[in-house]
């Protein structure tokens, strides 16, 4: 995102290679280490299956391989926290780079979508049957779902609707329009302000309203805005803080700093009635101790806390990097990944066969489904879009052309000349850079998008 009055934005064009592993043969564990399967959800034509590995040994495990075959007319889909090949019906996955170490009594999961009626036989973890036993022929257990959702299941409600808008609000005087909260339009879902900023204190963030944006509005105080969080609330919309943008130097790299991130966040939802965060550092993050902020910060909010992230395109071009591990490390409370599909010049899509132009339905979707096809679900996944002139400077489209995204993703129409491998119903909806650009562009992007979005299933 960018606050900048001068709107220079850099225009970076990437190419990533194809992703690639390499496979090496590990010796067996030792007794006490297995895989269980369980299908955490099923909708009849398919479903989301988990295996858990549990190190029930003595010392710690380095390195996983689970293998199982589907029975004929069952196929796999997307997978996420691991690493697969296949071959025919026989699939081999292995571990990531940071979830193959599995202390003594500790375990790791990683999941998958299956299509048609079946489910994995025949497993072996690393060469040894997945249960223990001595018959490598034995199917692993399938039980129904448990009624208590498991970590990969969907995050407790958070009150949002199936389909959400998002738009950010400028807590800063540039040459769009300056808006009171209480004043972004009607269609708008979720609002983000921009932006909580670093302080002195490593990690810790503060938020106050801007003495320009004060001035701009004839005097603007931070009690008038916590009164206008209560209102659009009160109209049911949720107000999250941004945490970063251009300019911001939020740094969480240990332990104290992941702490003062939490309890600095949790301070400014108790002041001014926040719904939850959204993370926009543009400047580079550690995953590691990000995640761990994040889950610090919803164990002192509770279930229902919103976290949303609004990483650049080249942040999402691979699991492996930070923004892309951080939204996996913590897909099991993760609310929406709304990645800026601007700015960027041309990107790898999820057929890592060409480079795709932005502004195009193509770019949207190919990006999008390198997303989806690496392990986040539909319903975190959403459109980052600039709204109209003056809101970025590279990656503008029309409005109509993130309804014919959405459309392709959701139900297979509407595409340009890429088509993803399958369909994904239920993507989340869309996010627009920002609510004052639309009002400066007479609102196109919001009576637009909105309203489709409610259109879908």
């Amino acid at each position: 995102m960018k606050r900048s009055r001068s709107l220079v934005f850099s225009l970076v064009t990437a190419v990533v290679a194809a992703l690639g592993a390499v496979w090496v043969a590990m010796p067996a564990f030792a007794a006490g280490v297995t895989a269980s399967f369980v299908k955490t959800s099923d909708w009849g034509s398919g479903w989301e299956g988990k295996y858990t590995i549990t190190n029930g040994g003595g010392s710690a495990v380095d390195g996983w391989t689970v293998a199982f075959e589907l029975p004929a007319g069952t196929t796999l889909g997307s997978y996420w926290d691991a690493l697969l090949t296949s071959a025919g019906q026989r699939h081999t996955f292995t571990n990531r780079s940071w979830n193959g170490r599995i202390a003594p009594g500790a375990s790791v999961s990683f999941g998958f979508l299956g299509s048609g009626p079946g489910a994995p036989v025949n497993c072996q973890l690393n060469g040894t049957p997945c249960g223990g036993g001595t018959s490598p022929t034995t199917a692993p257990p399938t039980t129904a779902p448990p009624t208590t959702p498991p970590p990969t299941s969907p995050p407790p409600n958070t009150g949002l609707p199936k389909r959400i808008l998002t738009g950010y609000w400028h807590n800063f005087d540039n040459p769009a329009v300056e808006l009171r909260l209480r004043d972004v339009p009607a269609e708008y879902d979720v609002v983000a302000v921009a932006f909580a900023d670093a302080t002195a204190i490593p990690g810790a963030v503060a938020f106050t309203i801007d003495p320009g944006l004060s001035t701009a509005l004839g005097g603007y105080t931070d009690a008038d805005f916590s009164a206008d969080v209560r209102a659009l609330q009160s109209r049911g919309r949720k107000v999250i803080i941004s945490v970063g943008g251009e300019t911001g130097r939020v740094a969480v790299n240990d332990a104290a700093s992941a702490a003062a991130f939490s309890d600095s966040v949790h301070a400014l939802i108790q002041r001014y009635g926040f719904d939850g965060v959204d993370i926009d550092l543009e400047n580079g993050l550690n995953p590691t101790y990000m995640a761990q902020a994040l889950r610090s910060l919803r164990a002192k909010v509770g279930a229902g806390l919103i976290i949303a992230m609004a990483p650049q395109t080249i942040d999402m071009q691979s699991p492996e990097s930070s923004y892309f591990k951080l939204a996996l490390d913590i897909k099991d409370i993760l609310t929406v990944v709304n990645t800026q599909f601007y700015n960027s010049g041309a990107m790898l899509g999820c057929d890592r066969n060409a480079a795709y132009a932005q502004g195009t339905v193509n770019f949207i979707v190919a990006l999008a489904c390198l997303q989806l096809e690496a392990g986040l679900r539909p319903d975190q996944v959403g459109l980052g879009l600039p709204a109209g002139a003056g809101a970025a400077g590279g990656g503008i489209v029309a409005p109509s052309v993130v309804n014919a995204a959405l459309d392709c993703l959701d139900r297979g129409t509407n595409c340009g000349s890429f088509r993803p491998p399958r369909t994904y119903p239920g993507i989340r909806g869309a996010m627009t850079w920002s609510v004052n650009w639309d009002v400066t562009n007479g609102n196109a992007f919001a009576r637009t998008v909105a309203p489709h979005l409610r259109t879908l299933p």
